[in-house]
């Protein structure tokens, strides 16, 4: 616990920027019969019945002190899928930087051996040289600030029935961005205090 809380005292650095990562699901339903419309002063009522549709996978990257959120859907949760979740993180979203700081729940799933089950050795081991990799300790995940964001997805845009993936990944794209533009600028007020105190 203490090394999660030292990880998250540290000065702002956008060459070493902070990402905490989670993933969750999300079971699909299909309505079998159309919902009954709206009238003024009534909410919409919908049909107890159900037909489901599957399972998607939710992963959740988020830098807490820089504000952005990084939300994909994918079919399922392996090594591989984390893997290439990995990848995607460090050469199109933080191409640039000189490492990430990955705090994180220790699934067996989020391995550097997972890069190379999914990579060539030499491509897997740059990744994992740009690394630095935090784990919450067993029954501390509440400690990974990317579940309170996946908490806040849930509740703003997906408590409620998703009939496929399509829709799944529009409304988690939609969110996301929304998410992203109202918090910059709080953030950038917040966070040029954070450095002038350092």
């Amino acid at each position: 616990m203490e090394d999660i809380l030292d990880v998250y005292k540290r000065p702002y650095n956008p060459a070493e920027p902070l990402i905490c990562m989670d993933e969750t699901s999300k079971q699909l339903f299909m309505e079998t019969r159309l919902p009954i419309l709206v009238k003024p002063g009534q909410h919409a009522r919908f049909d107890y019945e159900y037909q489901r549709n599957g399972v998607n996978n939710i992963f959740m990257f988020y830098e807490p002190f820089g504000g952005n959120r990084l939300v994909s859907v994918t079919d399922r949760r392996t090594k591989i899928d984390w893997a290439y979740q990995i990848k995607e993180l460090l050469e199109i979203h933080y191409p640039d930087v000189s490492k990430v700081v990955l705090v994180m729940d220790n699934l067996n799933t989020h391995t550097g051996a997972s890069l190379y089950e999914a990579f060539p050795p030499d491509e897997a081991r740059k990744l994992l040289n740009r690394l630095e990799i935090h784990y919450t300790p067993k029954h501390g995940s509440w400690l990974n600030i990317a579940e309170i964001e996946l908490r806040i997805l849930n509740g703003q845009c997906l408590n409620r029935r998703i009939p496929n993936k399509d829709k799944l990944v529009s409304e988690v794209s939609i969110w996301q961005n929304e998410r992203n533009s109202k918090i910059d600028n709080q953030l950038a007020f917040h966070m040029s205090g954070r450095q002038n105190k350092t």
